[in-house]
């Protein structure tokens, strides 16, 4: 329902999303029917596929052309959805969006060349795009992603990193695609280098906003509505903000001590998502979220006013307050 609110908000842009669409279905097609089947089951469980949205709204500023701004869109996307089956493989997670992972229908040999095979699809696409521009925003975004997967799986079980530590991590790992779907967007539509910036600024802040809600999530939703276990994060050894918020009390630390790394039965998941549920931690870790929204929402107040900003506006505000 919540997914479905969402696309509501740009449902402007239908036309433009499937035609998207339709071609990251040609992107991931392939000769082989095993990796043919792989990347249709990942690309057919859906998504809110808000790098494109915000691909398309970016180059809105600008000299917009759908033709220009479906370069940028499906090879964005592309990454982030390579990034997910290796994530899959990396975490051992059996479901996401409540369908069972590639990795968990097929295996992980399968997994991880279905998501090189998806990534090296991205990098052919990009190269109809001749603007040196482009494809330094997107080799720089590609190095920091994985730098935020490897720096994910040094940070694993990790009871004593800092938020900082955290802030790093989601910075590399979901607010840099975010923040190059718009700087990209607004790049090939032409837009001056300034509006490009706060187009930029508006995404990473956003990013940010968008990843702390959904490790809040981890612990607020039921099972269903996630597609997989609560607290899933913290069992594959993920420690996000609302755990190192919780950390503060010593009584539910020396709890998650016990627990962190450990095989956990689904009684003792449950009540490490009931210790940090009725814990202060959510708030605060929401209350950084509506800093960063906060921040986001002042980019756009500085951008030129129209219909693209007021969607953008919309999506940030539903974005932070989201609850899938």
């Amino acid at each position: 329902m919540e997914k479905v609110k969402l696309k509501l908000l740009y449902s402007e842009l239908r036309p433009e999303l499937d035609k998207i669409e339709k071609e990251l279905e040609v992107a991931v097609g392939s000769n082989s029917l095993l990796l043919n089947e792989a990347s249709l089951h990942l690309l057919q469980a859906g998504g809110k596929r808000i790098r494109p949205v915000f691909v398309l709204l970016a180059g809105k500023f600008g000299d917009y052309n759908v033709d220009v701004m479906k370069q940028v869109a499906v090879p964005l996307e592309l990454i982030h959805m390579a990034s997910l089956v290796h994530d899959d493989v990396i975490d051992d997670s059996e479901m996401r969006r409540g369908q069972t992972t590639v990795k968990a229908q097929w295996n992980n040999s399968v997994a991880m060349y279905t998501g090189d095979f998806i990534l090296a699809r991205a990098l052919e696409y990009i190269t109809v795009i001749e603007d040196p521009k482009i494809h330094d925003i997107l080799s720089k975004t590609m190095i920091e992603v994985c730098r935020g997967e490897i720096i994910q799986i040094e940070d694993k079980y990790k009871l004593d990193q800092t938020v900082r530590d955290y802030l790093r991590r989601i910075k590399r790992k979901t607010a840099l695609l975010i923040s190059s779907s718009c700087e990209l967007g607004a790049t090939v539509s032409g837009t001056d280098a300034e509006t490009a910036a706060r187009l930029r600024r508006f995404g990473y802040f956003i990013g940010m906003s968008f990843q702390i809600t959904d490790d809040i999530l981890d612990f607020t939703s039921s099972d269903e509505e996630l597609g997989k276990p609560a607290g899933s994060d913290f069992i594959q050894g993920n420690i996000t903000l609302p755990v190192l918020f919780a950390r503060k009390d010593p009584l539910i630390y020396g709890r998650l001590k016990e627990a962190v790394g450990k095989d956990m039965t689904d009684s003792e998941r449950k009540e490490i998502v009931e210790l940090i549920r009725t814990s202060p931690a959510l708030e605060e870790a929401k209350s950084l979220s509506d800093q960063y929204l906060n921040k986001a929402l002042k980019e756009l107040m500085l951008l030129p006013k129209g219909n693209a900003n007021k969607t953008m506006r919309n999506i940030a505000l539903f974005i932070g307050k989201r609850k899938f």
